[in-house]
């Protein structure tokens, strides 16, 4: 009997995460290279299917300039957006619009406030299926100790409406100027090329 391949197993057991999480009324690959096993462990987003049977992140204690009600986001979010946003889901890999996103110059803001937290020049091509950033804009990102999938990650959320991002990984060996790479859902980010990068937030009204 021929064993699946590790990519197989990663993308059947994605598949049946989503589906637990549908079936318990939770609104919700090809890759480009080889990537080690642990990468592709730590890479993934919180899965909420596992989440459950383990610690949460230090962000949901946390209180954020921009206040919203559930229903307030669900009226400016589609249902992805808040599921991956607010309820810290995940987009499958290799999947986003932003992954291989390179632009020379422009911003990537927040899709849940507008508030900007990327430049152009920080992403890089990583590999990983996410899209990857080795730096953000100063205070528009805020760490956390996120111990879910029995494992201790630092989540990243937006500083203005604590809007979950995705996880920082530090010391793979990229050569960037951080050796650090924000791993960041597509669904969480928007881009505008006409955009300037600021210091500090803005938010939608």
């Amino acid at each position: 009997m021929r064993i699946p391949s590790f990519s197989t197993i990663i993308r059947t057991f994605y598949a049946l995460s989503n589906r637990s999480i549908r079936a318990s009324n939770q609104t919700p690959f090809k890759s480009p290279q080889p990537l080690p096993r642990g990468t592709i462990l730590k890479s993934m987003p919180t899965i909420p299917f596992l989440g459950s049977f383990f610690s949460t992140s230090s962000s949901s204690k946390m209180s954020y300039p921009l206040q919203k009600s559930d229903d307030e986001w669900k009226a400016v979010l589609n249902k992805e957006q808040f599921r991956v946003i607010r309820e810290k889901g995940t987009e499958a890999p290799f999947t986003g619009k932003y992954d291989k996103h390179m632009p020379e110059a422009g911003v990537y803001t927040c899709a849940g406030c507008d508030a900007p937290l990327y430049k152009a020049n920080h992403k890089f091509k990583s590999g990983c299926g996410w899209p990857a950033y080795f730096d953000s804009i100063p205070g528009a990102v805020t760490r956390h100790t996120d111990n879910t999938l029995g494992m201790s990650r630092t989540e990243i959320v937006c500083s203005n409406c604590g809007g979950h991002l995705g996880h920082v990984f530090k010391g793979e060996g990229y050569a960037t100027p951080t050796d650090e790479r924000h791993c960041v859902n597509s669904v969480s980010l928007n881009f505008s090329a006409d955009d300037k990068p600021v210091e500090g937030t803005s938010s939608k009204v």
